[in-house]
């Protein structure tokens, strides 16, 4: 029919089950809602699922990043495995991108794409030697190596820091993102005082900086910041960023704030 399908990862048949109850009860076709039963340690697919590529000839294949928790949590091994069960059903080349003779560790929300060769990212969350250090060693120049030799990039936007809270330690995927091939939303805190002040306006200059293979700026557009938002003593890296573009939807968190 064409109609988009809905791909879900379910840990096992019961929690399957317990699924397809409640979609039922709200009227979804259960026909155009596809089960992976693939058990994970947690359920940022953005960061341990496959990124899919197409190549001229319209030819699908899935890159396979080795995934670490972020460098950061020791509970990995069934996340790390996902890519692969979940291509045990589409069959595509699958990729584990090398880099100086080693697996590139790398989660989806660390970078943003524009579909036309340009690629955003954060120095906070890449190029830390100390914190959550994904690559060690690795330089920018490294990294942009592995940008074009995988996803074809030609050119990378280095952003300085991610929002305070997030334990990813400098994510771009809720801090910047492309809307379309010249288009870019990044977050802005209006409060001065605010620690996200300083870093967001950073980064701000840096997209205005920035231009395009053909030498023009691109177009971008500032979201506000929620309120802060504290749970158990820590602050939570609430942002608009953090959206998801489907087919004829976007998914935007909202966080009962008056920038909703």
């Amino acid at each position: 029919s064409g109609a988009a399908i809905v791909r879900l990862v379910v840990k096992n048949a019961a929690m399957k089950t317990q699924a397809q109850e409640h979609l039922n009860q709200a009227g979804v076709d259960l026909n155009r809602v596809a089960f992976f039963e693939i058990p994970t340690n947690r359920v940022w697919l953005r960061d341990s699922g496959p990124i899919f590529l197409k190549n001229k000839a319209g030819d699908s294949a899935m890159i396979d990043w080795r995934f670490n928790a972020w460098a950061k949590y020791p509970n990995w091994k069934l996340d790390q495995i996902v890519p692969q069960q979940i291509n045990e059903t589409f069959k595509i080349e699958r990729i584990e991108p090398m880099h100086k003779g080693r697996r590139v560790v790398m989660e989806g929300g660390a970078l943003d794409v524009n579909g036309k060769g340009v690629l955003l990212t954060t120095e906070e969350c890449l190029m830390s030697a100390d914190v959550q250090v994904r690559n060690s060693g690795f330089t920018k120049e490294d990294y942009e190596q592995v940008f074009a030799d995988y996803l074809g990039v030609t050119q990378v936007i280095w952003l300085g820091h991610g929002i305070t809270g997030d334990d990813t330690h400098g994510h771009v995927d809720d801090l910047a993102r492309f809307v379309n091939a010249s288009t870019i939303v990044t977050v802005v805190e209006s409060n001065k005082s605010d620690e996200n002040y300083a870093p967001l306006q950073d980064n701000l200059k840096r997209l205005k900086r920035a231009r395009d293979a053909r030498g023009k700026p691109f177009d971008v557009v500032a979201l506000p910041m929620p309120k802060p938002m504290v749970f158990d003593d820590t602050r939570l890296p609430a942002s608009y960023a953090n959206f998801l573009i489907c087919n004829k939807v976007v998914l935007v968190p909202t966080f009962n704030d008056p920038a909703d």
